[in-house]
């Protein structure tokens, strides 16, 4: 790729326990949808003690942020669900709690039911609509031994209500740990400073009940 090229690549790079470091982001949105003004770079609060969210303003320095995962994060590993006609994949370890499965299609995603997943509860076509709207990427589906292509959509970061920023469109993702989202097209990052699995979310904001007023 030509550097000029390079140089315009949207790439998210999550600095050391410290801010987010955007550059070349062309589409940022708020909770409601609306557009938030960008920069060739931009710093993004991570810490979750920021008094400019989502923008760093430098409390990571003080606060004691560190970007280390702990020991007691839920595994990393994929388990299948498998239905007449649709198997879905689901990590536990990278769910961002959206609600969007079980508020979309409870009679296929109920977490007050085991096997929370019911793969055959609904048409397999409208699993998939859902698990396509996965917005971190712990969801997943093979239909017919072939596991879902990934599906085209806007190179955007999108914050979350009082949650993770959802990223989307297979922006590029660099940390010094080595971690890699799981999907290049949808991944949520972290942004309350809470969470088990850094720099990816969890879901850890509901217990620490993360707010964003602002957003």
């Amino acid at each position: 790729m030509p550097a000029d090229d390079d140089d315009k690549k949207i790439i998210i790079e999550a600095i050391k326990n410290a801010s987010f470091k955007v550059s070349n982001l062309e589409k940022f949105y708020n909770s409601r949808g609306e557009e938030i003004p960008v920069k060739p770079v931009l710093w993004l609060c991570r810490c979750g003690a920021s008094k400019n969210k989502p923008f760093c303003d430098g409390t990571h320095k003080s606060s004691g942020f560190s970007d280390e995962k702990t020991e007691h994060r839920l595994k990393d590993r994929w388990r299948d669900y498998s239905g007449q006609k649709i198997i879905v994949h689901d990590n536990r370890s990278l769910c961002s709690h959206s609600g969007v499965c079980t508020r979309g299609l409870s009679a296929v995603f109920n977490t007050a039911k085991r096997p929370w997943i019911h793969p055959d509860g609904a048409p397999a076509n409208d699993v998939a609509e859902i698990v396509k709207k996965c917005p971190s990427g712990a969801l997943s589906y093979t239909i017919d031994g072939a596991r879902y292509p990934e599906s085209e959509s806007e190179a955007a970061v999108i914050i979350s209500k009082h949650g993770p920023l959802n990223v989307t469109g297979g922006i590029e993702f660099k940390d010094e740990h080595g971690e890699k989202p799981a999907s290049v097209a949808r991944y949520s990052l972290c942004r309350c400073g809470a969470s088990k699995n850094k720099p990816f979310c969890d879901g850890s904001h509901l217990e620490v009940k993360f707010r964003d007023e602002n957003n």
